[in-house]
């Protein structure tokens, strides 16, 4: 099977060792079996994202060889593909505004009975779901900001489907449990689109068959199935590799600035030498 693979950066900082890690075996997947590596640039979030860093991205991954297909694909460019994919889920009535603010959504799980006392706590309790229309439409007309959510009770009846799988490559099909992260948020006010919107319809348009991504991502993918499940678009498989450490063994970030590509290359390391870094050879 020739593979189509891709890295997916957003342009926030410098690339580090454990982007290289990614890009690298996304690569060198796609070559050994003849498929195509694309580059995709993640960059939804105008606030962070700047210029200067994608510049850096392409600069940096050129320097380690690696090759990409052209046109990158730019998600800021593309609003408007996000947009008529919210408009055809409020269609379905699958989507609604919430107008809680993360300590009100704190506020109502505290009140709660029955919250659970973990991680799980954070799900949303769905406060803003049953909002009448004449609410919804007082609070836009009071240009409240709000996000756009995901009814998951109602997006699962109307997947159509009693089990969602995915196939995780040496692991085999994987069981989909989108219910328990509750009412996701699939956009905002004034971002049309979430990282988990964009990037089901992006590597669906790019003709992804062969995700390659951190295991940190493992569990968007019970999302990202249940996109594609509610607008028709194929399922890739999935690749989640494991992520590199420090010597402490803290997952790197782009805050690591001695471990960017950049600061290396500053270093006098040659591109085959952060390469095998990167544990990649």
């Amino acid at each position: 099977m020739k593979y189509i693979t891709r890295f997916a950066p957003s342009p926030t900082g410098n690339l580090h060792i454990g982007h290289v890690y990614s890009a690298s075996l996304a690569a060198k997947i796609a070559r050994e079996s003849g498929g195509k590596f694309l580059l995709r640039m993640e960059d939804i979030d105008a606030g962070r994202c700047r210029l200067e860093f994608e510049e850096a991205i392409y600069e940096d991954l050129a320097w380690l060889g690696l090759k990409w297909e052209q046109p990158v694909r730019r998600q800021s460019e593309h609003m408007e593909d996000y947009a008529a994919l919210l408009s055809k889920l409020s269609d379905r009535g699958l989507i609604y505004p919430c107008f809680c603010t993360r300590r009100e959504i704190a506020a109502e799980i505290a009140r709660s009975k029955s919250a659970p006392h973990d991680a799980q706590s954070l799900i949303y309790p769905g406060t803003c779901r049953d909002l009448s229309t004449a609410e919804k439409q007082r609070r836009y007309e009071k240009g409240d900001p709000y996000a756009l959510r995901l009814d998951m009770v109602n997006a699962l009846a109307a997947a159509g489907q009693s089990e969602l799988t995915f196939l995780e490559r040496d692991k085999g099909y994987i069981r989909c449990y989108p219910a328990s992260f509750g009412d996701v948020i699939l956009a905002r006010k004034d971002t049309p689109t979430s990282y988990h919107l964009a990037v089901t319809f992006d590597d669906a348009i790019q003709g992804i068959n062969l995700v390659v991504r951190g295991q940190d991502l493992f569990t968007s993918t019970h999302i990202h199935r249940l996109l594609q499940a509610l607008l028709e678009l194929p399922t890739p498989a999935y690749f989640h590799h494991g992520l590199i450490s420090d010597t402490k063994g803290r997952r790197l970030s782009k805050r690591d600035k001695d471990a960017t590509i950049k600061s290396l290359r500053d270093y006098g390391y040659q591109p085959e030498e952060v390469l095998k870094m990167a544990c990649y050879g």
